[in-house]
């Protein structure tokens, strides 16, 4: 998603924001700092995308990890600033049954963004907010415009790697906290990228 300048009130909390219900449009807005932020709608191949993640991660959460559920653009609160950040990432995994007060995401253990030309630079700048979550093990950046992600995974001493891992092509995504592994291109079915690579 796209972050668009600022609707709404100026400045908010996480609890105003939650409670807020936007303005008269039908956007999607996330809590930057204190600030209510419009999102662009996504690409076709983004949603697809998102679609096919989503429930390539349901099918192998169901099998292998009962516990753990995905959420499609779910509020996640970081730790820094928590009082006045909600993010909005395209997929996210918790192991935290859900509940009908549920109004954020508890403790994430993988985040999922999608990358386009036009949300990389601020996708990028979440991934510092993300990597503040005490739950968070793994952040995958996939890429809407080649077969192609990014991987960043916490380290035994509970730092993150300066670089992220890179996956291209025929590689592998392996997200460990979940047991998760899969070809990277399944990720891009019903895509033009994945028609490109099959010829």
């Amino acid at each position: 998603m796209v972050a668009q300048p600022k609707l709404g009130p100026s400045r908010m909390t996480v609890a105003e924001f939650l409670d807020w219900e936007g303005d008269d449009t039908d956007g999607k807005f996330e809590l930057v700092d204190g600030e209510p932020q419009a999102m662009a709608p996504a690409s076709g191949t983004h949603g697809t995308m998102q679609i096919t993640i989503g429930s390539i991660l349901r099918a192998h959460l169901r099998a292998h990890r009962p516990g753990c559920r995905v959420a499609a653009e779910p509020g996640i609160v970081p730790r820094v600033l928590a009082s006045a950040n909600v993010r909005i990432p395209d997929l996210a995994v918790t192991c935290v049954p859900n509940v009908a007060t549920e109004r954020a995401l508890p403790d994430p253990v993988v985040i999922i963004e999608i990358l386009s030309p036009s949300n990389e630079a601020e996708t990028r700048r979440n991934v510092w907010a993300y990597s503040s979550i005490p739950s968070l093990h793994e952040i995958l950046l996939v890429r809407s415009t080649e077969i192609a992600a990014e991987l960043l995974r916490r380290q035994a001493d509970g730092n993150w790697p300066e670089q992220p891992e890179l996956i291209e092509g025929d590689g592998e995504v392996s997200l460990g906290s979940i047991g998760f592994r899969a070809p990277l291109s399944a990720f891009y079915e019903d895509t033009h990228l994945r028609r490109l690579a099959t010829g």
